[in-house]
């Protein structure tokens, strides 16, 4: 109870500030309530483009369009498509569950699930990660923006990186994710990748710097200090 209260706090305070909500979907594979179950039970509201709902593909048919459901009617309109991390206590959804003759279920399939079940229901986006292969990538999301992706998410972005370069012949909104906390090692395990940690990482810093480098895309901000950096990122996002 005293985290639900707790995550009620703080999303009626993002709400108040003027910032949007990221609702995971049992982030690193780890169980946990959904965003569709907490909301109406907390009675918390969900203005038009305010929240963003992470789905990923580790429901059972039933689970997935239950969630659907509920996140239309309690108006939700924007869903990030993510494949997930998986875990053992998670069931996974299989291609015969939605329809389709493929080896399993990515990201590509389930946006094109939703599509046909719920036609202009959603704003649908994808995630991009620029640490990982770049042909790889940009392969994917070809395949992800045809399957019908409307904006894109990056994994955090430390000051620039030239893999977004390549994102501009999508034509698609893309929001940088912004990582927030001064622990950068916890962000070298976010990304799987090892990151330089012989000088202290300025969160702040990073966001004015991101904020030049890319004047025209929106920030997804990760891990965000309530107490002490609301202030000022609303200073720099131009938000006072």
């Amino acid at each position: 109870d005293k985290d639900l209260e707790t995550f009620a706090t703080k999303y009626r305070r993002a709400l108040d500030e003027g910032f949007g909500l990221s609702l995971p979907d049992n982030p690193m594979g780890r169980l946990h309530f959904q965003a569709t179950e907490v909301l109406p039970e907390l009675g918390l509201p969900v203005p038009p483009g305010k929240a963003l709902l992470h789905l990923n593909t580790f429901h059972t048919k039933e689970h997935l369009d239950g969630i659907l459901k509920t996140a239309g009617e309690i108006g939700i309109t924007h869903i990030l498509v993510v494949s997930g991390d998986g875990s053992e206590r998670l069931p996974k959804l299989k291609p015969e569950d939605i329809g389709m003759s493929v080896n399993s279920v990515t990201s590509v399939e389930l946006i094109q699930y939703i599509n046909a079940r719920h036609p202009n229901a959603f704003t649908l986006g994808v995630a991009f990660n620029p640490y990982e292969p770049l042909d790889h990538e940009i392969h994917k999301m070809e395949r992800k923006i045809a399957a019908g992706a409307r904006f894109i998410i990056t994994q955090p972005i430390i000051e620039r990186h030239q893999a977004l370069e390549e994102l501009r012949r999508f034509n698609t909104p893309v929001m940088l994710e912004a990582w927030m906390s001064k622990r950068i090692d916890l962000l070298a395990q976010c990304i799987g990748y090892d990151l330089p940690q012989n000088q202290a990482y300025d969160p702040l810093q990073n966001l004015r710097t991101l904020r030049t480098n890319y004047p025209d895309s929106k920030m997804y901000l990760a891990l965000v200090g309530f107490k002490t950096q609301i202030p000022e990122i609303k200073n720099i996002l131009g938000m006072q």
